[in-house]
């Protein structure tokens, strides 16, 4: 998918949301438990339910290697149901020497065919740039993470004793790819440092982890962190796939998915994108 499809999508569905099918089959409703492959019947009918309202998915792979050769199998088959017009991202934080990372690259973009990965900078350039290599796909960087042990590297000062490190990571990144092939996941609750990073990276697309169950505030990041094209992919993955655990599941999982589009959609139109 190019960044002009994804912008299309964007203002054709007035939304930005992807959804994070983090699926963990002990949280999942009981009644999937007799079923043939309870992971995707579960995301079968989480996509069904979302897929009009949502321009990615993200699933994250340790659910489904955790589960070895099943879960793998429940991944491609999930894969292989997304719609062709929904961006696919690997939440697979990979990152490793260049050979190591060219048959990782291959395996998400030739094998199973997703369109972006998120990948670790620490290892430098010749751990990203094999992902790269791919037209049309996505390389999503870490960049400044939500999480409470993202104090301990990422926002350390560098020997000028003023530049922290991701800003490093963004500022030397972006020499190997443009907007087109690169993204940046920022972490939803530094809603306070996100005009700073957009200034950073101007034209990139955020990835935008930690809306919903981990507290972000959706109209804080957004204020701060769109472009003239969104530029923002905003995730919710608990709040959305886990909203009920009954039947009635799906259900209750598109009603959060609309209350999330439907934010969007206005502050989509506060901006002048739609």
């Amino acid at each position: 998918m190019t960044s002009g499809e994804l912008v299309e999508q964007i203002k054709k569905k007035k939304s930005y949301l992807c959804v994070g099918l983090d699926t963990d089959i002990t949280k999942i409703p009981s009644h999937l438990l007799s079923t043939e492959d309870p992971v995707f019947e579960f995301n079968k009918q989480i996509i069904e339910a979302t897929k009009d309202l949502c321009v990615a998915y993200k699933p994250n792979l340790a659910f489904y290697e955790s589960m070895g050769v099943e879960g793998w199998m429940s991944l491609q088959k999930t894969l292989d149901l997304i719609p062709d017009d929904i961006l696919i991202i690997a939440d697979a934080k990979r990152g490793d020497i260049g050979n190591t990372s060219t048959l990782y690259a291959k395996a998400f973009f030739e094998k199973m065919n997703f369109d972006a990965v998120t990948v670790a900078p620490y290892m430098g350039k010749d751990s990203v740039t094999p992902f790269l290599a791919f037209k049309n796909k996505w390389v999503i960087l870490l960049a400044l993470t939500s999480n409470e042990g993202a104090n301990d590297f990422q926002t350390q000062l560098l020997a000028d004793g003023k530049t922290p490190l991701y800003e490093k990571v963004i500022s030397e990144s972006s020499k190997w790819a443009g907007a087109d092939q690169l993204m940046y996941v920022v972490g939803a609750t530094r809603s306070e440092q996100f005009a700073h990073v957009r200034s950073l990276a101007k034209d990139y697309f955020f990835l935008v982890p930690g809306v919903g169950a981990q507290g972000g505030d959706l109209k804080a990041i957004s204020r701060a962190g769109m472009n003239a094209q969104c530029g923002l992919l905003v995730n919710s993955s608990r709040q959305i796939i886990y909203a009920g655990n009954g039947t009635d599941f799906a259900a209750k999982a598109r009603i959060e998915a609309q209350a999330v589009q439907n934010e969007m959609e206005e502050l989509l139109k506060e901006k002048g994108i739609i």
